[in-house]
């Protein structure tokens, strides 16, 4: 059976940088898929890793998240930001996360994103996303970078994946 997943682009980052893109992404596939294995070099416990679509910092996205620690659980969400969430990175220790970004060749569509992850920081969390790009653009750059200002780490790998259409 052929593989669906076709791998786009990998960054494995040899020093710290305050963030990572991909760009020039074709739209021949239907979906994307981005697997992160990141820390970060903030000395405060685990963080959210932002997400934003071509460049756009405008106040276009959303967010709707929940979490668990094993001691105690939460969940919230963001309107008219200029990022979306997904995953999170840990101080020294690697978040590792799935994202799916559904129909992100589509014209006339939002672009939905469905983000899995955990760290084992601060006892560990355990987190899913969805967020919401309010643009019926199609995506053809992603930038990721940490929530609080802080950098990825040196050795942190990000991969981006395409799905085939079946």
């Amino acid at each position: 059976m052929p593989s669906t997943y076709e791998p786009i682009a990998t960054t494995t980052l040899t020093s710290a940088q305050s963030s990572v893109s991909f760009s020039s992404i074709v739209g021949t596939y239907t979906d994307l898929i981005l697997l992160t294995s990141a820390a970060d070099d903030r000395n405060a416990g685990d963080e959210q890793i932002n997400i934003r679509f071509n460049s756009d910092t405008a106040n276009n996205y959303s967010v709707t998240y929940m979490y668990g620690t094993g001691s105690s659980v939460g969940a919230g969400r963001s309107s008219n930001i200029s990022f979306g969430g997904i995953d999170r990175t840990g101080y020294n220790q690697k978040g590792a996360g799935t994202t799916h970004i559904l129909n992100y060749s589509n014209t006339t569509t939002y672009k939905t994103v469905l983000s899995t992850g955990g760290t084992s920081e601060s006892g560990g969390t355990i987190v899913a996303y969805v967020s919401c790009w309010r643009s019926t653009n199609a995506i053809t750059s992603i930038t990721l970078t940490p929530n609080n200002g802080s950098n990825f780490d040196s050795g942190s790998t990000f991969t981006l994946y395409g799905i085939k259409a079946a």
